[in-house]
């Protein structure tokens, strides 16, 4: 009998003692930690991301944040399968598993930004093809190119150089003529200074006349057949330049028509007279006209009235 209660004694303290087992051999069991940092592709930290770590045994989860550094860390976890959710602002979210073994474990995330083709799933990919004109809602007639425009706009402008380049030529024997047009000084009777035309200057005023009008009427060809672009209205000192031609024009059909008249009268050795003696009046209002208009385009003056619509 006295076998029999050591016995029984044993057993009850086996039997009181054995539910504390597993709680002191958990207890015992070493916590673990998980840490990492958070970074962009380029390795740039990713600042305030934030982390949870879920065991996927127990389902038991816990968030924190990433410091400016990026770097976050989970302690006293228990070992087991974690599923490491990371997620922040402009990034697009990503998971991981992690197995915790070790008393200390590192796990580094890298985020994509929310642009890039690899964190938008459903976005077109670099390889696909780019948005068309009639994605943007062109027509493909609106689409292809003007090729009949293009030529027409490609002879204006070089119609217009021409005319350019002539018109500044037309400028020399203009001034010419200017200077030869008043006659040659000579010494009357009584001493006073009178002007009488020699044959040599009447001569060389008149070729130097003809000179003018046949380059400012070619370079006026050029300037009226180049093709006229539709819809466009002119302002500025285009339309300064263009408004002068009205004095310009009629002037330099005036100028050498007179011009003959006064020849003729001369050579007859008569004193110039009637329509003919305004002659020179009239050459010299075309020539102001004609050199205000080459100043309007060639120097960037914007005249507010000139480019009222």
């Amino acid at each position: 009998m006295k076998l029999n209660a050591n016995g029984l004694a044993l057993a009850g303290v086996v039997l009181i003692f054995s539910p504390l087992s597993p709680a002191v051999l958990h207890a015992q069991t070493p916590a673990a930690s998980l840490s990492g940092k958070v970074t962009d592709p380029s390795g740039r930290p990713v600042t305030n991301a934030k982390i949870t770590v879920r065991n996927l045994e127990t389902g038991q989860s816990a968030d924190t944040r990433g410091n400016p550094d990026g770097v976050y860390i989970f302690p006293n976890l228990a070992p087991g399968i974690y599923e490491l959710s990371v997620s922040a602002d402009a990034f697009a979210a990503t998971t991981a598993q992690v197995t915790l073994t070790a008393p200390q474990q590192k796990l580094d995330m890298v985020l994509n930004l929310a642009s890039s083709p690899e964190a938008l799933p459903n976005a077109p990919s670099a390889t696909s093809a780019s948005p068309s004109l009639g994605d943007l809602g062109f027509t493909p007639q609106q689409s292809q190119p003007n090729t009949q425009l293009q030529a027409m706009l490609d002879k204006r402008t070089e119609m217009l150089k021409i005319h350019q380049r002539l018109g500044l030529i037309t400028t020399l024997p203009m001034a010419a003529a200017l200077i030869t047009g008043p006659m040659v000084t000579a010494k009357g009777k009584n001493g006073q200074p009178i002007t009488e035309p020699s044959n040599a200057n009447l001569d060389f005023h008149a070729a130097l006349g003809g000179a003018t009008t046949a380059l400012y009427f070619t370079s006026a060809y050029y300037a009226l057949r180049a093709p006229k672009v539709p819809d466009t209205q002119k302002h500025g000192a285009i339309r300064l330049h263009e408004t002068l031609a009205f004095i310009h024009l009629p002037g330099m059909i005036l100028t050498p028509a007179l011009g003959i008249m006064a020849y003729k009268q001369e050579n007859a050795g008569e004193k110039v007279h009637g329509i003919a003696s305004a002659h020179g009046a009239v050459a010299y209002t075309t020539a102001a006209a004609y050199g205000a208009s080459i100043v309007a385009v060639s120097w960037p003056i914007h005249w507010k009235f000139w480019e009222k619509q």
